[in-house]
């Protein structure tokens, strides 16, 4: 992924001095959305709120989700410098709020408007690319902009850590306030002004209300007192999603393609598989470094490196399978499932009773899973449907993503709160329920090994 960036010959150089500003243009934007889930994740524990720890992922992914989906329509209405500096600024009001909340529930506020500006802003910086760069140096530059998710693995824990550790988790939002102000300014000199003409289609606003109607239906389940009314609310969120479904298949202003819930198709076992996938674990990343500072007595910058090591795992094997030839993908589309359904498992057992060591190793087996499949899952998912839909399909790959974090993590703080973590992360507590909280996303995870099964053969 970076040998482009390091062969000696001058003609293969991945930009010259004049696109330099740009290509750190590009890097900045993306920096803000790949960063900011591993610093807000390693901080969390200083922010306190337990009951509501699902909640700040959820609607971060779920303002990401309704921003991916309208930033097109955003980029054509508005043009690309206004859309995309508008993006910069919701994100840096979402960070103030998040910064300046005096309790929980307007801090979660702040992390869905951050989401809706961070969404945004890296949706339009891959229109961007087409616009800054000549098309030689497209696969160049988005081979590139990808490392900025590999450093995000190294930085954004040791940011999070730094600011924990001091007692100032707000700094951390402050910091990517001042960040978002210099984006929105080198928006306004490099990108170009011009306006565009508006495009055919309308948002897909049914499909994103039932999505966020679910999202928050089944994140509501984890903070209501009854049992029979969070079980009500989960299967209304359940329910809510099944209509998004319905109505996505039977409309021409789709959020995702038509035969996304077809398990007959390519497409539709693919988007099962990385929803599933990413559902299934992503509550290591909600509660795994409150579980390794309760257990451990771990800092919060060793907590945010040893969650580090899930992007740690996925970064390495992708780089490591990168050239695997198109005939042999779909024995890693398989053998990536089942890793990570092993990598769930152990991470299970070790985030709440295992070493240090153990956890660590255990993340990244499941990292591992993901890198050693995704990229082909997504080639098989794009591939599998009709050419009039290919595009949608190629931009249904994270939103199925950012779905299935959402989802998960709704169902993760859910959980936590019914097994007694909504006041504090108790030692001996995580020790007996621990194992409970992460391993009742097992079967998800081993509905994305079948789905991958049948997808891997075709």
């Amino acid at each position: 992924m970076w040998r482009a960036m390091t062969v000696p010959a001058p003609s293969a150089r991945l930009i010259d001095k004049a696109l330099a500003p740009r290509f750190a243009l590009l890097c900045l934007g993306i920096w803000l959305n790949a960063a900011d889930t591993l610093v807000t994740a390693t901080i969390m524990p200083s922010v306190g709120g337990y009951a509501y720890f699902g909640w700040s992922v959820a609607a971060y992914l779920t303002g990401s989700i309704v921003a991916g989906a309208c930033s097109g329509k955003l980029s054509l209405a508005l043009g690309l410098r206004a859309a995309t500096a508008l993006g910069g600024l919701v994100y840096a009001i979402g960070c103030a709020m998040s910064a300046l909340a005096p309790e929980f529930v307007t801090f979660i506020v702040g992390r869905l408007v951050q989401g809706l500006g961070a969404g945004a802003v890296v949706a339009l910086c891959y229109v961007a690319i087409t616009a800054l760069f000549p098309e030689r140096l497209w696969p160049r530059v988005y081979g590139a902009v990808a490392g900025v998710w590999g450093a995000a693995t190294l930085l954004g824990p040791t940011l999070g850590g730094l600011f924990a550790a001091v007692g100032f988790w707000r700094g951390a939002f402050w910091m990517f306030v001042i960040q978002a102000a210099i984006f929105i300014g080198a928006v306004m000199v490099m990108l170009p002004a011009e306006r565009r003409e508006a495009g055919s289609g309308r948002i897909p606003g049914r499909q994103l209300v039932l999505l966020t109607v679910g999202v928050s239906l089944i994140g509501a389940a984890g903070v209501v007192a009854s049992p029979r009314l969070a079980i009500l609310l989960a299967l209304g969120g359940l329910l809510g999603m099944a209509a998004m479904l319905a109505v996505n298949a039977k409309t021409h202003d789709r959020l995702l393609p038509k035969s996304a819930a077809d398990l007959s198709t390519a497409t539709g076992l693919g988007l099962l598989t990385i929803f599933a996938t990413e559902a299934a674990v992503i509550g290591f990343t909600v509660y795994g470094p409150a579980f390794i500072q309760a257990r451990h007595g771990a800092s919060p910058l060793l907590a945010g490196y040893v969650v580090g090591a899930i992007a740690a795992g996925w970064t390495t094997c992708a780089i490591l399978v990168g050239k695997v030839p198109a005939q042999k993908d779909g024995v890693l589309v398989r053998a990536g499932a089942v890793v990570i359904l092993l990598g769930a498992l152990a991470s299970a057992w070790a985030t709440p009773r295992g070493t240090l060591v153990e956890t660590a190793l255990a993340f990244a087996v499941l990292g591992a899973g993901f890198g050693l499949c995704h990229a082909f899952i997504a080639r098989r998912t794009i591939g599998g449907a009709p050419a009039d839909e290919q595009a949608m399909a190629s931009g249904a790959v994270p939103t199925s993503q950012l779905i299935g974090g959402a989802i998960g993590a709704a169902g993760a703080g859910a959980l936590a709160n019914l097994l007694g973590f909504s006041h504090g992360m108790d030692p001996s507590l995580a020790y007996s329920q621990g194992p409970l909280l992460f391993a009742a996303f097992a079967p998800l995870a081993i509905m994305g090994v079948l789905a991958a099964w049948r997808l891997g053969r075709r």
